[in-house]
C-alpha cells in the first residue's frame, strides 16, 4: 500500500510541475516519513498555495491522504489535519 502511495504522490508532483507548483523532491526511501512529518504539523505541503491558485488541490499531498485508497496508512489525525487544510481552501469532493 505505502509503494502505492508514493507512486501516486510522485506522479501527482510531477503533473503539478505543469502548473506551476514548485515542490522539492521527495527521496522514495523517506516518503512516509515526510509525508507524516507534514500531514502531523501546521505547515502546508510544498505547493499546496500553487494547486489551490491553480484550481488543483486533487495533486496536493493532503488530497491523497483523505483519498480512501489511502487512509488507513495516516492517523485520524493526520487525515483530520489534511481534511482541514483542503476544506480551508474551498476544496470541493
Amino acid at each position: 500500500m505505502e509503494e502505492k502511495f508514493i507512486a501516486a504522490w510522485m506522479q501527482n508532483r510531477e503533473k503539478a510541475a505543469a502548473f506551476g507548483a514548485r515542490m522539492r523532491p521527495v527521496d522514495p526511501a523517506t516518503a512516509m516519513k515526510t509525508a507524516h512529518f507534514v500531514l502531523g504539523g501546521s505547515r502546508l505541503s510544498d505547493g499546496f498555495d500553487a494547486l489551490a491558485k491553480a484550481g488543483h488541490l486533487e495533486l496536493s499531498l493532503e488530497a491523497l491522504a483523505v483519498d480512501r485508497r489511502f487512509t488507513q496508512l495516516f492517523s485520524d489525525e493526520e487525515a483530520n489535519n489534511a481534511l482541514s487544510r483542503l476544506l480551508d481552501a474551498g476544496y470541493r469532493f
